[in-house]
């Protein structure tokens, strides 16, 4: 299959299949006498593989990873849950510092309110960021 055609059956462009080829998240093809690119069905569910993977939140170096796995015959599932579980926990650390943010915000946003914008800058620059 040329690579107009895996990019209508994928849903990606032929920039984007060329780009994870050079990528080496899809092995290059063989070519035609041509000198067209000449994918396997494969190629299909490598790249729909990768897009779901994209869309759990791998890179594309973790994705190159568990690739790796299967092309030497390896099961990547193991090595799978171990990127989902980091991905979880750095989540869950992203969602603690947003939820600290977010009452740092809260508190400033009631100090705003009580602020005269006529005075605010008599003593700094800004006495809402800067009470003192």
């Amino acid at each position: 299959m040329r690579i107009g055609d895996l990019a209508t059956a994928s849903g990606l462009t032929t920039k984007t299949i060329r780009f994870y080829e050079q990528a080496g998240l899809l092995p290059e093809p063989p070519r035609t006498p041509a000198g067209y690119r000449d994918y396997t069905g494969d190629a299909t569910n490598r790249l729909a593989f990768i897009r779901d993977a994209q869309g759990a939140g791998l890179t594309l170096a973790e994705i190159r990873s568990v690739l790796a796995l299967r092309d030497g015959g390896e099961s990547p599932c193991g090595h799978v849950t171990e990127l989902i579980s980091q991905h979880l926990a750095d989540i869950e650390r992203r969602l603690a510092e947003l939820r600290k943010t977010r009452t740092a915000l809260r508190e400033l946003a009631q100090r705003a309110s009580r602020t005269n914008p006529d005075t605010c800058g008599e003593n700094g620059i800004c006495t809402i960021l800067s009470p003192h």
